[in-house]
């Protein structure tokens, strides 16, 4: 018996007509018009329309973790690594009150940027959320425009970012 390789399209008697997406030593994972992703071991009874041999796809390691690392981004509340501008680091931010009487307070830089994008990153997760929810669509529509109004206002710190990508963007202007 030769194997099919991905690409190849078959007939099945129960399942209809597919193509295989996935091959190993025991099945085929065939999507099939009809009945959608099924695994049939490899001497199932179906009928070969096209065979594709030897076009076994390999997926490096790179590619596993980087489409795990998009799944968990996209699932999570983990977030990129996001690096503050050169010219800040070690930086000190001074806030001192008009009344002389009262002391100033100093922040590092590091440390509120670093509360600035976990706002971001709190941000992206509940956008994702509210796209996921069940709520209508007008009403998520509704929440998507406050939360990008919410970038909008958080703008002013973008000068602390290192990579221009990572800064916050609010409502484009029309």
């Amino acid at each position: 018996m030769k194997l099919l390789g991905i690409g190849s399209r078959i007939n099945h008697t129960s399942y209809g007509k597919g193509v295989v997406t996935n091959v190993d030593s025991q099945q085929y994972w065939v999507t099939f018009i009809e009945n959608g992703l099924e695994t049939i071991p490899l001497d199932d009874d179906f009928e070969t329309i096209e065979a594709a041999e030897n076009e076994v796809d390999t997926v490096s390691f790179f590619d596993i973790e980087s489409s795990l690392v998009s799944i968990l981004k996209k699932y999570s509340d983990v977030s990129e690594v996001v690096h503050i501008g050169d010219k800040w680091k070690g930086g000190i931010m001074e806030l001192k009150p008009a009344d002389q009487n009262l002391k100033s307070k100093e922040i590092k830089i590091e440390d509120f940027f670093h509360k600035i994008t976990m706002v971001r990153d709190r941000l992206r997760v509940m956008e994702q959320k509210i796209n996921s929810s069940n709520l209508e669509e007008q009403e998520k529509i509704d929440l998507q425009q406050y939360i990008t109004r919410i970038y909008g206002s958080l703008t002013t710190f973008n000068v602390l970012f290192k990579l221009k990508e990572q800064q916050f963007v609010g409502q484009k202007s029309k």
